[in-house]
């Protein structure tokens, strides 16, 4: 008999660590400052360089034509940089801007069953329009997760703070296990951050990602929820230079509740 309940517990064991974690993703997040610093071509050889499952792009441009950066004018940066990447590509405009379009984009791996742009709240004292970008994608047959990119207020908290509740309320009532990347312009220590953000699993370590070539500020995040449903396996902020934010580099497992 105490053979047979040992059998069983470590049998047991087994079978609830093989249902606990299964799939890995890694995530990339990365403001590519409108392709100023770097080309299309030259962003989109780093991308691959890493590999990812999912990649959350900001100050995504289509068919501007800005003085600063000049070589981009005219291009679709999410139709180029999914072809240069071989990944699927989805843009959400948040301004006209420049005869074309400023926003955020997603990268995929895996088909997306829906895809939403929703703009996020432009309070007394914003700058901007902002929006959230969130995709339902398939990462195995019929198996989903939510996965959304954003880019937050860069001039006022009161602005953040109303932008960040929006991004909870319609995050969590998501029907999958979600993952949010993006620039949310605040330190962790501001409130928005860590009282905004406070029920979510982090999935991205503390190193600064702002200015890439004087990191001073960490800006920039990858965010779970729930926290039960995401284990942290490994994340790195690459000191590569393509852009004025440096890039986050996080992979992951997904868990079965």
């Amino acid at each position: 008999m105490k053979f047979m309940l040992t059998l069983f517990f470590i049998v047991g064991s087994f079978f609830l660590q093989a249902q606990e974690t299964t799939d890995t993703l890694k995530i990339l997040c990365y403001n590519i400052r409108f392709g100023e610093k770097a080309s299309l071509e030259e962003l989109a050889k780093y991308i691959k360089s890493e590999d990812p499952d999912l990649v959350a792009l900001q100050e995504v441009d289509c068919r501007t034509h800005r003085d600063r950066a000049p070589a981009q004018n005219g291009k679709d940066f999410m139709s180029e940089l999914g072809y240069l990447t071989g990944l699927m590509p989805s843009y959400g405009k948040t301004i006209p801007y420049k005869g074309g379009y400023y926003g955020i984009g997603i990268l995929s791996r895996f088909p997306s069953a829906s895809i939403q742009r929703i703009y996020l709240p432009m309070t007394n004292g914003g700058k901007e329009q902002r929006a959230l970008l969130m995709a339902d994608v398939e990462i195995k047959e019929g198996k989903y997760i939510t996965f959304a990119s954003t880019h937050l207020d860069y001039i006022n908290s009161d602005v953040r703070w109303a932008q960040v509740s929006k991004l909870n309320k319609v995050l969590k009532e998501a029907s999958y296990p979600v993952i949010v990347a993006g620039d949310f312009n605040a330190r962790p220590e501001y409130t928005e951050i860590s009282e905004g953000m406070g029920e979510w699993k982090s999935l991205s370590n503390t190193d600064p990602t702002a200015s890439a070539e004087s990191p001073k500020y960490k800006i920039d995040y990858i965010f779970g929820y729930p926290v039960n449903a995401w284990k942290l396996i490994e994340t790195k902020t690459p000191k590569i230079q393509l852009s004025d934010h440096l890039p986050i580099v996080t992979s992951v497992s997904l868990r079965i509740n």
